[in-house]
């Protein structure tokens, strides 16, 4: 049982861990946690306690039955009925509360889900006073729990009147018979029958509620099995399809009438792309909000599978090769950005590949430097969980040093300097024109200064490529370009 236990959990983990990014967007965090807690609480404690004390009461009740057939062979014309009698019972009663048990695991996860967001956003709730609203539908979700908790306490009890009317049967036919039979049974086996038959009322009430209770325990399998099968990424690594570990070299991508969506069954946000990006180049990728903008960019590391057509970079196409392999090989400076509880010099080199003498370069060309020296801890600063020890500023400042450490020949921004203030974010720009002059940057832009001196931009309208040019050709035709330019203060 330990053993199943412990595979189980594995699975369980190893399908979360590799499951797709659509899956946690469609997926409340509440029932990951459900599953996680409760279901493998089950696992774990409860179904190794029914199956034992299951079959001790069954072989229990057998005895109590073989004893009372040895002594009183006219026992055996009631078994059959009675048997019957109770097997109906179990049957109706343990489909009953099977289903009760999903429903109350189902209405459980909301109160998951709400509890998080509630502590989440607890400045929030109290900057506006919503305390007793958030505690009101708190209420609701428990009471919504406890409807379908609380008839599984009284089919509990229907159950527990039917059992014990099969077991004073039991007790009263094992006298009637030692009593009424023709052969004179000595007094000490008559009590022996009737004493073991006033024991099973007991046995049987427990082992068919453990029958039930493993069955309801066995959904918390079931639950755990759906997420153990989830639809995994693609493979980590493909050994007969890795490519020269120098690549990419030029850091050249081509988008070959490229299509994309988010999940099956919903609309492309990326319609029949296909563009060409020499290595060394710096593009800009500017458009309205639910242009695909941000798409292109999780496109780039797979996060999203092609509907259609094909992305290479340097003549290798990036659905044929591992994802290690391919992400890798790219690096992104996010919106958000990313930290973990933990030393500074973790988040920057976390599987410590680095030298200290690299980490303090990318530190200054970041820089982050000064702070960083003033520090008592130095590099090993704790930054805290999410780094809310740090400002906003600073932490985008790490996620460019992170960047500057890996310094891979493809380099994606995807609206990094949105959150910032406009000190930091020409200090980012001034570093990422100088450090990574060689390397191809995709940037999502914020404000569109940044990248009027890129080497091209791409405006994207409704997942379809509108504008693909050097900024001053796209001023001069006067299309979309010129529109969010002038709208910005950048054109006459």
């Amino acid at each position: 049982m330990l053993r199943a236990a412990k595979i189980t959990h594995r699975n369980l983990l190893g399908g979360v861990l590799r499951a797709p990014q659509a899956f946690f967007e469609s997926t409340p965090i509440g029932r990951l946690l459900n599953r996680f807690s409760k279901d493998v609480d089950a696992i774990d404690s409860h179904i190794p306690e029914n199956i034992d004390i299951w079959m001790r009461t069954f072989w229990y009740t057998l005895n109590v039955l073989l004893i009372c057939c040895a002594l009183t062979p006219m026992f055996l014309i009631v078994i059959a009925p009675l048997t019957l009698f109770y097997w109906w019972v179990q049957r109706f009663y343990v489909a009953t509360s099977r289903q009760l048990k999903r429903l109350e695991s189902v209405s459980r996860s909301p109160i998951y889900s709400h509890f998080s967001e509630t502590i989440t956003g607890c400045s929030v709730i109290r900057a506006y006073g919503r305390q007793s609203a958030f505690v009101h539908m708190s209420n609701v979700k428990v009471d919504d729990n406890q409807k379908s908790y609380f008839p599984g306490i009284v089919s509990n009890r229907w159950l527990g009147v039917r059992i014990e009317f099969i077991g004073n049967c039991i007790v009263l036919f094992a006298a009637l018979f030692a009593v009424t039979g023709k052969e004179s049974l000595s007094p000490g086996l008559v009590g022996l029958s009737v004493s073991y038959a006033l024991q099973v009322t007991m046995s049987l009430n427990w082992m068919v509620r453990m029958t039930s209770d493993l069955e309801n325990n066995i959904v918390a399998v079931e639950r755990v099995k759906e997420y153990s099968e989830t639809q995994t990424e693609a493979p980590w690594e493909i050994q007969d399809k890795k490519p020269p570990p120098d690549w990419p070299l030029q850091g050249n991508v081509q988008f070959r009438d490229y299509s994309v969506r988010y999940r099956e069954g919903l609309d492309l946000v990326l319609k029949n792309l296909s563009l060409s990006v020499r290595g060394g180049e710096k593009i800009g990728i500017v458009g309205r909000t639910g242009a695909g903008k941000s798409s292109m960019t999780l496109c780039l590391f797979r996060l999203l599978e092609a509907a259609g057509g094909d992305i290479t970079i340097d003549d290798v196409k990036i659905s044929e090769i591992g994802l290690h392999d391919l992400r890798s090989k790219l690096t992104i400076i996010p919106q958000e950005p990313v930290l973990f509880s933990g030393s500074l010099r973790m988040n920057l080199d976390p599987f410590d590949t680095y030298s200290d003498e690299d980490v303090w370069t990318a530190l200054e060309h970041a820089h982050l430097h000064k702070f960083v020296s003033t520090q008592p801890a130095q590099l090993m600063l704790e930054c805290a969980e999410g780094g809310e020890n740090l400002s906003v500023g600073q932490r985008q400042l790490v996620c460019l040093a992170r960047a500057l450490l890996r310094k891979t020949r493809i380099l994606i921004l995807d609206e990094a300097t949105a959150a910032i203030d406009l000190e930091t974010d020409d200090l980012i720009q001034s570093t990422i024109r100088t450090q990574f002059e060689e390397c191809t940057v995709f940037t999502i832009a914020h404000r569109l200064n940044t990248i009027m001196d890129y080497t091209r931009v791409l405006v994207l309208d409704k997942g379809r490529i509108a504008e693909f040019d050097t900024p001053t050709n796209l001023l001069s035709q006067r299309g979309i370009f010129y529109g969010m330019a002038k709208d910005a203060g950048l054109a006459q």
